[in-house]
This record gives structure tokens, sequence and C-alpha cells, in this order.
């Protein structure tokens, strides 16, 4: 019964995302991951959809008052963001944020060094994220799908590992923060125009609520 239960919940979400996530209300998505499992549908949802991202946010889903009291948290850094960083894609997404920086702020064609001009969207990142400790930090390499999947794969590694190195070298715990090198796997749109791959090219912050975080929520909602 549980396992009959697991599969039809994947197959909701699945379903509902692909039709169009945007018009998903959050009792029908609170309903989809009550039911199977925060982790375990987001990682289907973002397996499913292409959208990483996407996945990794609703997996860490508290969701009742204690997520509404995450999201108040999550709204005051992404607005700070947006204003010292804007050269990124900042999206607020259920309890968490995803932040976009495509490879042209980041890094040269073909390289997993990090260019001088990128610094100083980096050190404003870094300087908000200090602010706000109780915060986990996934950095998700992307590539186009130009070049050998193997290479692919390796450069996207390689770029998020670069990310990590230069905002611990900015005071952020390396506790917080995991990276992810996704390739050419999970692209945002086809890669069928230059415009189109230089989207698909790009690194994804994704921030959200540790365990700290995620029981003073619960803690605070309780009162």
């Amino acid at each position: 019964m549980k396992t009959s239960r697991f599969l039809l919940a994947i197959m909701m979400a699945v379903v509902l995302l692909m039709s169009d996530c945007a018009r998903m209300n959050k009792t029908q998505k609170g309903a989809v991951i009550g039911t199977a499992g925060g982790a375990a549908t987001g990682a289907v949802i973002g397996r499913a959809s292409g959208n990483t991202a996407l996945g990794t946010i609703i997996g860490a889903v508290v969701g009742g008052a204690a997520g509404a009291i995450i999201g108040n948290q999550m709204d005051k850094q992404a607005e700070e963001l947006k204003k010292e960083v804007p050269d990124a894609n900042v999206i607020r997404f259920e309890e968490g944020i995803i932040l976009e920086l495509s490879d042209k702020v980041l890094f040269d064609v073909d390289k997993s060094a990090l260019t001088p001009a990128s610094q100083r969207s980096l050190v404003k990142m870094a300087e908000i994220l200090v602010k706000y400790p109780d915060t986990q930090i996934e950095i998700q390499g992307h590539t186009d799908n130009t070049g050998t999947s193997e290479h692919n794969q390796t450069l996207s590694e390689q770029r998020a590992k670069s990310v990590f190195n230069n905002l611990a070298d900015k005071n952020i715990s390396t506790l917080r923060m995991v990276t992810k090198g996704y390739g050419e796997t999970a692209p945002k749109v086809a890669n069928d125009t230059d415009g189109n791959r230089s989207l698909n090219r790009r690194v994804d912050f994704l921030i959200y609520a540790n365990d700290k975080l995620k029981a003073a929520a619960k803690k605070e909602a309780s009162n």
C-alpha cells in the first residue's frame, strides 16, 4: 500500500509539473510532497522536468506555519541578493532561493577559472550569505551540449568547485556548501540556437534552510 501511494504521488507530481508548474498552487504542491516525502518527490520532479534546482528546493520544504517563517527570512535574503547582485537572476520559490549566474559572468569560454569580472558578483553574494548562516547552499554547474558529454560533465564539476573555493575564501563555511556538476544533462531550454545554449551554460545557487533553522521555525510556530 505504501509503495502504491508513493508511486501515485510521484506520478501526480510529474504530471502537475510537466503540464505547467506555474499553475500549481501551494496546496497542490504540499499535498504531493506530504504524501510521498519531500526529498524523494523533489528528486523525481527535478529529474522529470530537467530542473534540478526546482527539485532540490521542493525536497527541502517544511510546510505549514514553520515553512511560512522560513519563507519570510528567504524573502528578505532574496531582496538583498536582487539589489546587491544585479548580474544574477534571483528567484524565490517555496521555502528557498534559486540564484543563477551565466557563464559569461563567471568564466571565459570553456574555462573553469573565475574571471576578474566575476569577483564583484561573488563578493556581494558572500556578504549577504554571511548574514544568513542557517542556510545551506548547493552550487550546481551546467553546460550546453557543445563538445562531448564527458568533457561537459568535467567542466561543470570544475566550475562548481571554483565557485565553492571562492566563497570559502570569503568566509562562507564549507559545511554549508555542496557542489554538483550536471554537465549537459539538465538544460533550461533546448540546445537548438546559440542564444539557448548560452542560457544553459550557467551556475545555479540553491539556498534553503538547514536543520537548525528548520527546528527554530518549528519551535516558533508551535508557540
